[in-house]
C-alpha cells in the first residue's frame, strides 16, 4: 500500500521508543571493550545479587551481544561476532567459582566456558545475525544509490562512467603505458 503524496506514514510507538535510545558508533576495539567491560560488571553484580547464577549471566549476555552488534560502526561489523565470545570469557571469571590459586581459577573458567557454551553460542549467533543483516542492508542501500546515480546521469545525457585516459582501450598486442611522475 502506498500513501498519497503529502501524507506521512504513522510511526509505531516501539519505533519511536527505539529512536530515543542512544546510537553510538563504536570502533571494533571500542565494541569489544564495551562488551567485555559490560559483561565483567554484570558478572560482578550477578555474583553479589544472585550468588553467581549462570542463567542470569547468560540471559544478560544476549542483550549485550545485540547492543554490541548494533552499536559497532558499519566498517567494523565483522568484529562484533568476534569480540562477543571474548567478552563472555572475560565476564565468566567472577562467577566461575574457582579456588586454590591461579591454576584452580583457570580450571574453573575453562569448565564454566564448557558447561555454559549454549549461552556463548546463542550470544555469538545473535551478534552474527545482527551484523549480517546490517551489512546486507548497507550493501543494498549502496546498490540503490549507484543505480539511482546511473539513472540520473543517463537522464541528464551524461556518459554513465567516463573512463580515465589510463584506462582507454588500446590496440591488441600493445603493453600498457607507464605513467610518468
Amino acid at each position: 500500500m502506498s500513501t498519497p503524496a503529502g501524507r506521512a506514514r504513522p510511526v509505531a510507538p516501539a519505533v519511536l521508543a527505539l529512536r530515543r535510545l542512544p546510537n553510538p558508533r563504536l570502533t571494533g576495539i571500542g565494541g569489544g571493550l564495551f562488551a567485555a567491560a559490560a559483561m565483567f560488571v554484570l558478572a560482578c553484580a550477578d555474583r553479589l545479587l544472585f550468588d553467581a547464577s549462570a542463567v542470569v549471566f547468560g540471559v544478560l549476555f544476549l542483550p549485550v551481544s545485540a547492543l554490541t552488534a548494533f552499536w559497532v560502526r558499519p566498517a567494523d561489523l565483522v568484529t562484533a561476532p568476534i569480540s562477543v565470545p571474548i567478552a563472555f570469557a572475560v565476564g565468566i571469571i567472577p562467577i566461575s567459582g574457582g579456588t586454590g590459586g591461579f591454576g584452580g581459577q583457570m580450571m574453573a573458567v575453562v569448565t564454566a566456558l564448557a558447561v555454559h557454551a549454549g549461552w556463548l553460542y546463542g550470544g555469538t549467533l545473535v551478534a552474527g545475525l545482527i551484523a549480517t543483516v546490517r551489512k546486507v542492508r548497507l550493501m543494498r542501500a549502496r546498490q540503490r544509490r549507484m543505480l539511482l546515480a546511473a539513472q540520473t546521469s543517463r537522464a541528464a545525457g551524461q556518459p554513465q562512467s567516463p573512463r580515465p585516459a589510463a584506462q582507454a582501450p588500446r590496440p591488441a598486442g600493445q603493453a600498457p603505458r607507464r605513467r610518468q611522475r
